[in-house]
């Protein structure tokens, strides 16, 4: 004896003999989805569409795992150019000068590497011990809301943007050395993020008055390199979270454009003391 089929369980009135792949209820033509495997219920495709949601950030990037890794990362190569630096003579080693960013180094001798290796070279420990730390606290907050590569853009345009600042303003002779800039770059990022999600404005504006504070009234801080920083975390992070939604295909040249710029005024800069 044939039994009869079972009822769709959205229609009642609805026999049927397919079920759905991922939960098993029955699904009448009028409910089936097409999935990758057989037929899915309107509940189960919502459900999916739901975890893909989570796992995709606001700004169209990929949710990172673990966050953590790409910051931890980033602090190992610096604790290994530290290490360097530090076992060569420190402040009067070849390493600290070959990677140290020295406008007067890049104008005359085409050092542009130091643009970058300045910002992942530390001699003294406090300076690498309080920078690591804030890149911890702050670094995996942004990469969890932006995505892990357009953290990584905001942190080397920030970098970028701190030793353009350095190449404009500072002493052609001197040597400036810290990632600093891309620090402070992240704290601009935060800032902006704050805006955007109206989180506590009040609470990291204080956070970067004092740090500025700091960078004009302790001695041997580049106030440059920070606020160069900053400039490029703020307006690497507004192309990322301020471009609307039909026009984000254009986030990456605008980073790629801000990060030319920084470069130019370099190169600006650097034609200005070999003229």
């Amino acid at each position: 004896m044939e039994m009869a089929a079972p009822a769709c369980y959205r229609h009642p009135n609805e026999p049927t003999r397919i079920v759905c792949q991922r939960c098993g209820r029955p699904i009448c033509p009028q409910c089936m989805i097409p999935g990758s495997v057989g037929f899915q219920c309107p509940e189960c495709v919502q459900e999916g569409m739901r975890q893909t949601r989570q796992q995709a950030t606001p700004y169209a990037a990929k949710r990172s795992k673990d966050p953590k890794v790409t910051s931890i990362a980033i602090a190992a190569v610096n604790v290994a150019v530290w290490l360097l630096l530090v076992l060569t003579g420190g402040y009067d080693g070849a390493p600290m000068r070959y990677l140290s960013l020295a406008p007067v180094d890049v104008a005359f001798n085409g050092a542009w590497w130091q643009l970058i290796t300045s910002g992942f070279s530390h001699v003294a420990l406090w300076h690498i011990g309080f920078n690591m730390m804030v890149l911890y606290l702050l670094g995996p907050n942004v990469e969890q809301i932006v995505g892990r590569w357009k953290f990584l853009a905001i942190y080397f345009v920030s970098l970028l943007g701190g030793s353009a600042a350095v190449m404009l303003f500072s002493h052609p002779l001197g040597a400036t050395l810290g990632a600093s800039g891309a620090i402070y770059g992240l704290l601009g990022a935060v800032l902006m993020l704050a805006i955007k999600h109206k989180g506590d404005v009040r609470g990291i504006l204080t956070w970067i008055g004092i740090n500025v504070a700091v960078s004009f009234l302790w001695a041997n801080v580049s106030w440059q390199g920070h606020l160069g920083g900053l400039v490029g975390g703020v307006l690497a992070t507004a192309a990322v979270i301020y471009l609307p939604k039909q026009y984000r295909k254009f986030t990456w040249p605008l980073l790629g454009v801000i990060a030319l710029i920084f470069i130019g005024l370099s190169v600006f800069r650097a034609g200005q003391l070999t003229a």
